[in-house]
């Protein structure tokens, strides 16, 4: 179990009665007390990080609302119906402008604090970036120049850097 800390429930959204919590698969549930089905089992959120590789490197991103200076690859959520790879080239496109092809899987990593599970693409991108409202500043890193950090994010590129470096 997590540290996580989610919506409370403390009352059912079906019914209205209070809710209790159960074990089920070693896992604490919320459930409605009055058992009209409903259960909350607090499972994670899938979200996309895209390591957006162009001929010149690859191309990291800063949010408009983190600290001047960080930059990451860029995120997003799966959208309902939603392939993640699929998200992978949506979100490419979205955040950068960029035609993105060849969606690789990198790996899948838990980001406890946001109770997250990061589904990493590697992408080849293509043309001019242009970024839209969520993000405020880019750089291009040369791969041979490129380093992880620390996070489910750094964790994935750098997965993908000893692939790559192995190839």
């Amino acid at each position: 179990m997590s540290a996580f800390k989610s919506v409370e429930y403390r009352y059912c959204p079906q019914c209205g009665a209070k809710t209790c919590q159960k074990i089920i698969d070693n896992q604490t549930v919320k459930v409605c007390a009055a058992k009209c089905g409903f259960g909350f089992f607090n499972n994670p959120t899938p979200v996309v990080a895209v390591i957006v590789e162009t001929p010149e490197g690859v191309v990291l991103a800063s949010h408009v609302d983190w600290p001047q200076g960080v930059l990451s690859v860029i995120t997003g959520y799966v959208d309902p119906h939603e392939l993640p790879e699929k998200t992978a080239l949506r979100e490419t496109k979205e955040e950068l402008g960029l035609n993105a092809y060849d969606p690789e899987f990198v790996g899948h990593y838990m980001y406890h604090a946001k109770n997250q599970l990061i589904i990493v693409y590697a992408v080849k991108a293509e043309g001019q970036v242009c970024l839209n409202h969520e993000l405020d500043a880019y750089k291009i890193i040369a791969l041979d120049k490129l380093k992880a950090w620390p996070g489910p994010t750094g964790e994935g590129v750098a997965d993908w850097l000893r692939k790559k470096r192995r190839l």
